[in-house]
């Protein structure tokens, strides 16, 4: 757990920090939780994703998730005194979800970067290899989990047992609810693409292997200790 002026994150590995123009949320709910500000400029993903979906995306979706946890919390101090892995850990229904969206939109939007993409390399480029055969064949298996998930969700990169394997969590669906490690996510809820691709989620998909931040992923394979 991360703590910042008594704030609680998860406990995510983070992106090396643009300092200049960051994008923070606002809000007039105070609570024990609170919305990360992104790790880079809100044009920094442009063009494979707009300022303006950022805006929405984190400003607005993600910042309405900590608010509302942060109105339960405040109605519940069992819950404000849980980390967001606790409760995602040990609680159902509202908490649950309020708390995975907040944990499940932190992770992603530390899984991209400017001048992000490309192919892996370290550790997660040779456990890839050894679990899935290639990156291309990894590529293609995960991209068309994403493409392919009825409804809104997430698709997960997960450690299990040692082992890569790709999930999907339908809603809020996070793996550690399960005790895996998530080592990377691409957020396929409509709020997520739907201003810059419209429909064409496979588009969107596609683009996000250009942002994808490796170094990120790397740095949550060492926690995972595989």
């Amino acid at each position: 757990m991360l703590s910042v002026a008594g704030h609680r994150f998860a406990s995510l590995a983070t992106t090396p920090v643009l300092r200049m123009g960051l994008a923070r949320c606002f809000s007039s709910v105070t609570g024990p939780f609170q919305c990360p500000p992104l790790p880079y400029v809100k044009n920094a993903l442009e063009p494979h994703m707009s300022a303006e979906t950022l805006t929405y995306h984190h400003d607005k979706h993600h910042q309405t998730y900590v608010d509302t946890l942060n109105s339960i919390a405040a109605e519940n101090s069992t819950i404000a005194s849980k980390t967001l892995e606790q409760i995602i850990k040990t609680e159902t229904g509202k908490p649950f979800n309020q708390a995975a969206q907040v944990y499940n939109h932190t992770f992603f939007f530390n899984n991209l970067a400017p001048n992000g993409g490309g192919e892996p390399t370290g550790k997660i480029a040779e456990l890839i290899t050894r679990d899935f055969g290639s990156f291309e064949k990894f590529k293609e298996d995960f991209s068309a989990a994403a493409v392919g998930h009825f409804g809104s969700g997430w698709v997960w990169l997960i450690a299990d047992d040692g082992k890569l394997k790709i999930v999907q969590g339908h809603d809020a669906g996070n793996p550690i609810r399960e005790s895996k490690t998530p080592l990377m996510n691409i957020d396929v809820w409509e709020h997520a693409y739907y201003i810059d691709y419209r429909n064409a989620r496979a588009q969107y998909v596609k683009n996000y292997w250009n942002l994808v931040n490796w170094d990120f992923v790397n740095d949550n394979v060492a926690k995972a200790g595989i």
